[in-house]
């Protein structure tokens, strides 16, 4: 798990909860003296599905396209009348008076690593030391560190949390966007590291584990390992605080945490990580492997559904933001056996855990003070195409220029479409939209002005947006 979060149990020693664990809380504290969320502010769960979805294939149907860009899908009635979605979208269908789609999302990338950098960071303008096979000091923050230096905690929970795990391809390039870049690694989200990276295969694992080239498959000791903050058994209530006591008593650990930090700051930072440990609720929020059976079961008992548990959970816990990474792997990238593949094994784990949190943010009335986003970082070509040396059955290839973007929730109307695509679905015909615009939409919900800044180590203000809320959806 990771250091900069996890708190595990059986290796717990106070005299542990150095400056990897703690500096997080550190930097929001930091961050929430100076913090904008307003009393309006709403959370946010950012649901990304790395590799890109085809519109076509979900959201966006083309049924009086020729075959080779209508694909095998065919569309259903969704329950808003005149919205049409895919077949292998059932449940989603029966609840679109909650959601609503804007089809015309653009930027001009066809490449994996800086589609992720646009959409993760709401900018389309690639920064000037941009790597596409890892992340520079340079980089533009993500939506995620912006979240989290510029709300305000509402407990000792971060105020933005990424989850199961960080996006690393098979080959070990980590893809850039996903950090803090240039805001410095003090102000990193908080990665939740719950699904162990493998690069033997993809989905939602174990329910759906699959190749994309040779079909399903199931990797030995692959296991979604929620973090246990627990304390060990053998650790009583008198030996921790016995320990508190050691602990507030070493000045060289003192120093290590920040040679400017003061007394009372350290105190305080050491009180929200051991309220980490005895916090019933902020524990329970984690162990959704543990949940009741029916729970699993409504949301999936595989790594899409856990994931979507978890951010729910940890959103009435008080996260501001949580952004649910469902696919390590670029998942999604559905150059061949697409069909089968969408339509078997990614498709209906979205589909299920999807509306499971949608039915219990609802039920509980949540979901008006919830705004939930799921993209990924570009759409998929008109044309099928088949690549029979890699694989069996056709797919189509990447696309920046158009992709579908769904949302619920956060004030949503729901059942509206914004914007539209060509008749092959190629392009954006009406109301095209950019990165900056969903990127201000998150923000606005967030209840973030559109003057807020963050202030780099030299005191120096960066704005938030480059763009306005995405108009039409309230």
């Amino acid at each position: 798990m990771s250091r900069r979060f996890a708190v595990q149990a059986g290796a717990i020693s106070l005299l542990g909860l150095g400056a990897n664990h703690l500096q997080p809380l550190r930097a929001a504290a930091a961050a929430g003296a100076g913090a904008k969320l307003t009393a309006a502010g709403k959370s946010v769960i950012f649901i990304f599905l790395s590799g890109g979805i085809g519109q076509h294939d979900s959201f966006d149907p083309k049924p009086d396209a020729p075959d080779n860009v209508r694909g095998e899908f065919a569309p259903i009635a969704t329950q808003t009348p005149g919205i049409q979605i895919c077949e292998h979208l059932p449940m989603l269908a029966a609840r679109s008076k909650h959601w609503s789609l804007v089809r015309s999302l653009t930027h001009p990338y066809n490449e994996h690593s800086q589609g992720h950098m646009v959409m993760l960071t709401g900018r389309t303008l690639l920064p000037p030391t941009f790597n596409a096979s890892k992340p520079t000091p340079q980089d533009w923050p993500s939506i995620a560190a912006i979240a989290g230096a510029t709300t305000r905690p509402r407990n000792n929970l971060p105020p933005a949390v990424v989850l199961p795990e960080r996006m690393i391809h098979r080959t070990g390039r980590v893809i850039p966007g996903q950090f803090a870049g240039e805001m410095g690694p003090n102000r990193e989200p908080w990665f939740i590291d719950a699904a162990p990276f493998n690069g033997q295969s993809y989905g939602a694992f174990p329910e759906f584990e699959f190749d994309h080239q040779n079909g399903t498959k199931h990797v030995a000791g692959l296991k979604f390992q929620a973090p246990s903050l627990e304390m060990p058994e053998h650790l009583p209530t008198g030996r921790m605080l016995k320990r508190m006591d050691l602990l507030a008593s070493i000045d060289g650990q003192r120093k290590s945490l920040d040679r400017a930090a003061q007394t009372e700051e350290f105190d305080r930072h050491r009180q929200a990580a051991i309220s980490l440990l005895t916090d019933k609720s902020i524990r329970s929020a984690f162990d959704v492997t543990a949940a009741e059976p029916e729970i699993q079961d409504r949301y999936g008992r595989n790594s899409f559904g856990w994931s979507l548990l978890m951010a729910r959970r940890l959103v009435e816990a008080g996260v501001n933001l949580v952004q649910v990474n469902l696919g390590n792997n670029e998942t999604w990238d559905t150059h061949g056996n697409a069909f089968p593949n969408l339509k078997n094994l990614l498709l209906p784990p979205m589909d299920r855990a999807v509306s499971a949190l949608l039915d219990d943010l609802s039920a509980s009335g949540r979901l008006d003070d919830t705004l939930i986003v799921m993209a990924g970082e570009f759409g998929r070509t008109p044309k099928v195409f088949g690549l029979p040396q890699h694989y069996k059955l056709p797919g189509r290839d990447h696309w920046g220029a158009v992709q579908s973007v769904w949302l619920a929730g956060g004030g949503i109307a729901g059942g509206r479409v914004i914007g539209a695509t060509d008749s092959m679905g190629g392009y954006a015909a009406d109301s095209p939209q950019t990165p900056e615009n969903l990127a201000a939409t998150i923000y606005s919900a967030l209840g973030l002005p559109d003057t807020v800044a963050w202030e780099d180590e030299l005191g120096r203000p960066h704005p938030v947006y480059f763009g306005e809320p995405i108009r039409g959806l309230t």
